[in-house]
């Protein structure tokens, strides 16, 4: 596929989960550990709960647009009471929170991400992260892989943007750089990155395969897909 960045584009904004950071080596027992806790212990329970929201309990396998591939802690907690657990939803999406932001340390990168970064960096983009996760995760994992200095903006689904695939996280990016969403490129591997790239008015909207989502599932919608964020510097170096 023949495919050119529009040069305007000053400034990337990544997902997390899938596309700086493998998914299932990170969030398979994170999310097992989720699934008992919404079930009380009942492990026939939890299993039923993974499934519901896209995991397959044996594999550690998640679903392309699945509720764990998608969703926030407030979105996964209503689905798992509404598929079973007896716990309030209120309180069931504060203990996913915090079972999600201990997780952070257990963080697998996509691949060596600091020259990837560096390399962006350098050829004057400036980058930010935003993520279904919560806030405080995402500064967790960035410190954990020591991405601190290439990253200048994080927004989660708590951090007043409003929730993917809405268009405020890349809103919130644009004018945190002076920019207008139309310098941003967004990253990531999900239908909800790709919808909120074209609801915010993003200059591109470039799918990855790395983390849950296919080319069936984002072809459609993508600009172009790459294999990894390995790949973006040069793609980009053409724009």
């Amino acid at each position: 596929m023949t495919w050119k960045v529009d040069s305007r584009i000053k400034a990337i904004l990544f997902d997390k989960d899938g596309t700086l950071v493998d998914f299932d080596r990170t969030w398979a027992g994170i999310n097992r550990k989720a699934a008992l806790i919404a079930a009380e212990g009942d492990v026939a329970l939890a299993d039923r709960l993974l499934m519901e929201c896209g995991m397959d309990p044996l594999t550690g396998k998640t679903r392309a647009d699945s509720m764990f591939a998608a969703a926030n802690a407030s979105e996964i907690a209503r689905h798992m009471v509404v598929h079973g657990s007896a716990v309030e939803a209120e309180n069931l999406a504060r203990l996913l929170d915090q079972v999600f932001a201990e997780g952070a340390d257990q963080a697998w990168p996509i691949c060596d991400l600091d020259p990837v970064l560096g390399r962006l960096g350098q050829a004057g983009y400036r980058l930010g992260i935003a993520s279904s996760d919560g806030e405080a995760g995402i500064r967790r994992t960035v410190e954990v892989l020591g991405l601190t200095r290439h990253v200048g903006f994080i927004a989660g689904y708590d951090s007043g943007h409003g929730p993917k695939p809405e268009p405020g996280m890349i809103h919130g990016f644009a004018a945190h750089l002076g920019l207008s969403a139309a310098e941003v490129a967004m990253v990531g591997d999900n239908r909800h990155d790709m919808e909120m790239a074209r609801a915010a008015g993003a200059g591109a909207a470039i799918g990855v395969l790395s983390g849950t989502g296919t080319m069936a599932t984002l072809g459609d919608i993508a600009d172009i897909c790459i294999a990894s964020v390995k790949d973006l510097p040069e793609l980009l170096a053409g724009a």
